[in-house]
């Protein structure tokens, strides 16, 4: 047993590091290392019940991270191209793709109609990686391609909701669509109602606690029970766990817990991978290589052709609409998921096999989209294509003001110096872990939000950047805290200047040494404070009383210059 989880890991480790290397997705990383260690190949393990049900845990957290993208507020301020382009985008390929399925393959209609639907959908996270390694997320073309897949994912809920059609023998068109429509409806209006009146006084409660194992746990739960929930309504579970993610996207605490469950969710995600490429029948799809190939090329093609049709239509100039069909060519992880929902939960809408063939040729495409782009750079440098004109940068008004100051700590006195930046008009962004402090000053009118300000993850996501954010304020009053701050603010941005709050001149000392600006101990300055006003009351010169507190202030703060002076 620990020889076959050493080969594994070992397996699995250089196929991540090698598909790296070449920038494709390492999710199908995973999925080779599940085809490397099955039955066909190096017989490691066995697809038990317990790789199953990994598996099944795996698939909930995939539909959990996809509904945590889709906040209310984001597809509003975004609805004319998410709603126009996107919808466009699936509709043009789903027409695309019917007639061919329908007429080379043996497929009912509602199942070429599912698998076109499912096909045009495209891998989210790969997309995403994608423009972010080509710096190219705040361009005009990489906010399309957001655009298209927010709607993607949006499309979601109506796509699980009409699974269970297919384990009816008949079908109604129309009253399909309605219940269909009628369900999507309902399932949005309880994610907005129950988000913000329910699970906010909820997690409210909880973050009151203050530990990380009872947020975590409350999340989890909350997947748990909406996906039980599902499944007694007789709808997919999945559509739960979805659910459950576009719940916690309402609330206040949607960037915590982005950061809390992402380890869980890569790591569950991962087991999903390996147990479905475990479950490939690699016989069987070796002697139907053609179709793969096929099916490869076939997918690619038209989805490119339909994707840069929609574009040009909608006035994108020729090398935006290039880039967007070249990255939304290929099928994604919503098909993966259907096709092992369809085939876990025993519903024959394509004949039985087809499922490992489509489930193959997703993969392929999404391993082929790097390789492409690839490709498409080196001919655009040689001159054989267009332009190497750049998408232009965007300036979207309607975008969060990103934070040119991040105020951790909202006690008393993060919240004086967010009433002074208030006052200059200085756009800031306070984090707190007190959930009454936040509370109290969102509804005072404070930009303040729910989270750890010592976790990375939480403010990248809060919008904490090297060339946006020009300043933090440390205002926490534990010192172990704090450090554990400024070190996380410094491992995002090394150059910021941080002003940080302290107790006492020990602590002053600490994080100076951490090269911060500004750590004045607030026992000494209270103290000087109270002398001065004795001194002012007992009938002392203004001037004798500022010599004084200047010569005071050398002595007491001679370590302190100290420490700068070694830091700069």
């Amino acid at each position: 047993m620990s020889l076959s989880l050493l080969v594994f890991f070992a397996v699995t480790f250089g196929l991540v590091y090698l598909l790296r290397m070449t920038k494709i997705n390492a999710l199908v990383a995973f999925l080779l290392a599940g085809v490397l260690s099955g039955p066909y190949v190096f017989n490691l393990f066995e697809l038990s019940e317990t790789w199953t049900f990994l598996g099944e845990l795996g698939i909930m957290f995939l539909w959990f991270n996809i509904g945590l993208e889709i906040n209310m507020h984001r597809l509003w301020r975004m609805r004319r191209t998410i709603f126009g382009f996107g919808a466009a985008q699936v509709m043009m390929v789903a027409v695309v793709l019917f007639p061919l399925l329908f007429g080379v393959t043996q497929w009912s209609i509602m199942g070429c109609i599912m698998v076109s639907l499912m096909l045009a959908m495209s891998s989210t996270s790969a997309d995403l990686q994608i423009l972010t390694e080509r710096n190219q997320m705040n361009t005009d073309m990489g906010r399309q391609t957001f655009s298209i897949l927010l709607f993607q994912d949006l499309l979601s809920i109506p796509l699980l909701a009409m699974l269970p059609v297919f384990a009816g023998k008949t079908f109604n068109l129309g009253a399909t669509a309605i219940d269909v429509f009628v369900t999507s409806m309902a399932l949005i209006v309880a994610v907005i109602v129950i988000g913000r009146f329910v699970m906010n006084p909820i997690f409210r409660q909880i973050g009151k606690l203050k530990s990380k194992e009872a947020f975590l746990l409350a999340v989890m739960l909350n997947i748990v029970v909406w996906a039980v929930l599902m499944n007694w309504l007789g709808l997919p579970a999945g559509l739960g766990a979805f659910m459950a993610g576009m719940l916690m996207s309402e609330t206040i605490y949607r960037h915590q817990i982005t950061a809390e469950i992402t380890p869980y969710a890569i790591l569950f995600l991962s087991l999903f991978f390996i147990s479905l490429g475990m479950g490939l029948n690699l016989p069987f799809l070796g002697r139907h290589w053609y179709m793969l190939l096929a099916g490869l090329v076939i997918l690619v093609a038209l989805k490119y052709f339909a994707i840069f049709m929609v574009a040009r239509v909608r006035g994108v100039n020729a090398l935006d609409a290039t880039m967007i069909a070249l990255i939304l060519a290929q099928g994604g992880e919503f098909a993966l998921l259907m096709l092992q929902t369809i085939k876990n939960s025993n519903i024959r809408a394509i004949p039985s096999g087809h499922e490992e063939i489509l489930t193959a040729i997703i993969i392929l495409s999404i391993m082929a989209t790097p390789l492409l782009l690839r490709l498409h750079d080196y001919l655009q440098r040689r001159g054989k294509l267009l332009s190497q004109r750049r998408s232009k940068m965007i300036n979207d008004t309607e975008e969060k003001i990103k934070p040119e100051v991040v105020v951790c700590g909202f006690g008393r006195v993060g919240q004086i110096v967010c009433q002074m930046l208030d006052a200059q008009n200085v756009p800031y962004l306070a984090i707190d872990l007190d959930v009454s402090a936040v509370m109290m000053g969102r509804e005072m009118g404070f930009n303040v939000v729910y989270g750890d300000t010592t976790s990375r993850d939480v403010l990248h996501d809060l919008g904490v950047r090297t060339r946006t954010t020009r300043a933090a304020v440390v205002a926490l009053d534990n010192a172990t805290t704090a450090r554990k701050t400024i070190l996380t603010i410094k491992s995002i941005t090394p150059r910021i200047q941080i002003f940080a709050r302290a107790r006492n001149l020990a602590d002053s000392q600490i994080l100076m040494r951490e090269g911060v600006a500004s750590a004045l101990p607030e026992t000494i300055e209270t103290s000087f404070s109270l002398g001065a006003g004795v001194l002012h009351y007992m009938g002392k010169s203004d001037r004798s009383i500022d010599e004084l507190l200047c010569d005071m202030r050398d002595d007491n703060y001679a370590a302190l210059t100290v420490i700068s002076d070694k830091n700069d």
